[in-house]
């Protein structure tokens, strides 16, 4: 009953591994992997830097052609300058979901999908033609700044950050839901105390006072007249500057507790996710194997 109890034990511990792992990538994908994902080697860290490089210079680019002064003398070098970096992107984002195991879990990731919208406007503008559709094509070009967010992939800190935002979500979601209340209740008592002869015509346009004067941007386009109204302002002026200080407060202590808590840059080979525990076996993400034999 023992031997038969073990023997079972040994198969289920085996089990996860062998599914897990996977069949081993081929050497090239091996290679490829090493270069795009990790940053330990000198050919990692040279990726990383030329890519960062490419990526400014682009949006670099998107900014100077959005310029009418510039955009119209040096139109047809930004032409050529913008089809090479999305041919160089796209190289990119090809290598990246053919050196993972399962290419859909990296393309459906955040990294993943920046890759898709850094490149896709680029194609999908060649089938808007015609002065009637000039304005959408436009619109396709500005989202070609997406590009920037690639940025963030290659920044040590930047999953630390956004463990800590994940990790506060809630309590600043509950806070911001507690602001709501407040400047729905603001908005509406200076709705029935100024009127519309005091500019505050509706509800929802006094709600939008409350808020400009919760967050203390006072943009100046209304302001109450009365004497009650002004004791509120004051009130909510006041407010303001103690609202601000609760959601950093929040997220600086995720923030803290995030860097008690030491992580690694390995890579998974099957998403290409990274911030895993330095003692982690599997990935968090996916749950592959994370050094396989």
């Amino acid at each position: 009953m023992t031997q038969t109890t073990t023997q079972t034990t040994k198969r289920k511990l085996k089990t996860p591994k062998t599914y897990m792992q996977g069949e081993p990538l081929s050497p090239w994908r091996e290679l490829v992997y090493e270069v795009i994902f990790e940053a330990d080697t000198f050919a990692g860290k040279c990726f990383d830097v030329g890519l960062m490089i490419a990526i400014i210079g682009s949006v670099i680019a998107v900014m100077l052609d959005s310029v009418e002064t510039i955009g119209r003398v040096y139109r047809q070098w930004f032409f050529y300058i913008e089809w090479f970096f999305t041919i160089l992107f796209t190289v990119e984002y090809i290598l990246r979901l053919m050196c993972v195991r399962k290419p859909w879990l990296y393309a459906k990731s955040f990294f993943g999908l920046v890759d898709l919208l850094s490149i896709l406007p680029s194609y999908v503008a060649l089938f808007f033609t015609g002065a009637q559709s000039m304005m959408v094509i436009r619109g396709l070009r500005v989202l070609r700044i997406f590009r920037i967010f690639k940025l963030g992939e290659y920044l040590g800190e930047a999953h630390s950050l956004i463990r800590a935002m994940r990790a506060s979500r809630a309590k600043i979601a509950v806070f911001l839901y507690t602001v709501f209340i407040f400047v729905v209740i603001f908005g509406s008592a200076m709705y029935l105390i100024e009127g519309a002869e005091n500019g505050f015509t509706s509800i929802p346009k006094s709600v939008y006072w409350a808020i400009v004067t919760l967050t203390t941007v006072g943009y100046g386009d209304m302001a109450p007249h009365t004497d009650l109204g002004q004791m509120i302002a004051s009130a909510v002026m006041i407010m303001g500057y103690a609202i601000i200080a609760v959601p950093t407060g929040i997220y600086s202590a995720e923030l803290a507790r995030e860097y008690n808590r030491e992580v690694t840059n390995t890579a998974c080979r099957n998403c290409g996710e990274e911030g895993h525990d330095p003692d982690a076996v599997y990935c968090k993400y996916c749950g592959a194997l994370l050094h396989p034999e």
